[in-house]
C-alpha cells in the first residue's frame, strides 16, 4: 500500500491541487548539457515540419495524397511535441517544477488525442502506399481528397475519444497523497502510481485502449506492407523496384520507432521498466521521432529533394 493510499484509509485526505514533475532533475550535473540539447532538438522539430508543410503546400508537384499525409504528419508532430517539450524546457531553469492539476489533465488530454491520431495517421499513409503500388489502376478513385480528409479526421476523432477515456481512467482516481510525478511530462504510468486507491482496473483499461490504439493500426501497417513487399518483388524494373523500396523502407523506419518506444511503454505489465528507463524511452517518441520524421520521409525521397532544390534555385539559395 502506497502512502497515498494509507492516508485515505486512515481519513486524512488532502486532495492533491498540484504535481511535481521530476524529470530529469536526478542528474543535477546535466541540466545544462540538457537544456543546451532539448532546447535545440525542439527547434529543429519545429523548423524542420515546418518547412516540410510549407514545401508540400506550395510545390503543386506534391500536391498528392502521400504528400498530404506527410504535411499532416508534420502537424501532429508539431503538436504534440509542443505539449511535452516547452514545460521540460522551463523546468530545466526553475526551481518551481510544479504544474496545476487542471494543467496536468490538459497536457495528458492533449498529448494522447496528438499520439493516438499519429498511430492512425501512420496506418493510412500505409493502406496509401498499399493503394499506389498494389491497386494503381484504382488508387486515383479510391484515394481522393475526400478520402484522404476523411481518414485525417478520422485519426483526430479517433485520438479525441481515447484521450476522454483515459484522462477520465486516470483523473476519476483520488490523489491525496505524494505529488512528485517520476517523469518530465503529465503520463499514466507515472501518475497510476501517486494514486490513493486501487488501480487494478484502471491498469485494465489502460492496457487494453492502449493495445487497440497501437496494434490495431500496427496490424493495418504490417498488412500492408506486406502487400507491397509482394508487388515489388513482382516488378521487371530495377529502377521501379528500388524507387518503391526507398520510399517504404524510410516508412517502415519511421513506424517501427514510434510503435516499438509506444507498446514499450504502454503495453506491458505494471512496474515492469523503471522509471528511468521509462523516460528514456518516451524521449524517443515525444521528443526525437517528431525531429527525425521529415528527415526520415524527405532525405530518402527523390520528389521531395528536387521539390527543394526548385525552391532554393528559385530564392538563389545554395542547395
Amino acid at each position: 500500500m502506497t502512502p497515498g493510499q494509507l492516508a485515505l484509509t486512515s481519513g486524512n485526505y488532502t486532495a492533491v491541487t498540484k504535481f511535481i514533475l521530476l524529470g530529469f532533475s536526478s542528474y543535477p550535473d546535466l541540466q545544462d548539457l540538457l537544456f543546451g540539447a532539448f532546447l535545440v532538438i525542439y527547434a529543429v522539430t519545429v523548423a524542420g515540419n515546418l518547412g516540410m508543410m510549407a514545401l508540400i503546400l506550395t510545390d503543386s508537384r506534391l500536391h498528392s495524397p502521400m504528400y498530404f499525409f506527410l504535411s499532416a504528419l508534420s502537424f501532429l508532430d508539431i503538436c504534440y511535441s509542443s505539449v511535452v517539450t516547452p514545460k521540460l524546457l522551463i523546468n530545466f531553469l526553475v526551481s518551481d517544477k510544479s504544474i496545476s492539476f487542471k494543467g496536468c489533465v490538459v497536457q495528458l488530454s492533449f498529448f494522447v488525442v496528438h499520439v493516438t491520431a499519429e498511430s492512425f495517421l501512420l496506418a493510412s499513409m500505409a493502406y496509401d502506399r498499399f493503394m499506389a503500388i498494389c491497386r494503381p489502376l484504382h488508387y486515383g478513385s479510391v484515394m481522393t481528397k475526400g478520402t484522404c480528409l476523411q481518414l485525417v479526421a478520422a485519426s483526430y476523432t479517433l485520438g479525441g475519444a481515447n484521450a476522454v477515456i483515459q484522462t477520465g481512467n486516470v483523473f476519476a482516481l483520488p490523489f491525496c497523497g505524494p505529488n512528485q510525478v517520476t517523469h518530465y511530462f503529465c503520463d499514466i504510468p507515472p501518475l497510476l502510481r501517486l494514486a490513493c486507491a486501487n488501480t487494478d482496473t484502471a491498469e485494465v483499461v489502460l492496457y487494453v485502449f492502449s493495445a487497440l490504439v497501437t496494434l490495431v493500426p500496427a496490424s493495418v501497417i504490417l498488412t500492408s506492407y506486406s502487400w507491397v513487399l509482394v508487388a515489388i518483388g513482382r516488378m521487371r524494373s530495377a529502377a521501379r523496384r528500388e524507387k518503391a523500396l526507398s520510399t517504404c523502407a524510410s516508412h517502415f523506419l519511421a513506424i517501427a520507432i514510434f510503435y516499438g518506444t509506444v507498446v514499450f511503454t504502454y503495453v506491458q505489465p505494471h512496474g515492469s521498466t523503471g522509471d528511468t528507463s521509462g523516460q528514456i524511452v518516451s524521449v524517443f517518441y515525444t521528443i526525437i521521432i517528431p525531429m527525425l520524421n521529415p528527415f526520415i520521409y524527405s532525405l530518402r525521397n527523390k520528389e521531395v529533394k528536387d521539390a527543394l532544390k526548385r525552391k532554393c534555385h528559385l530564392h538563389s539559395f545554395p542547395c
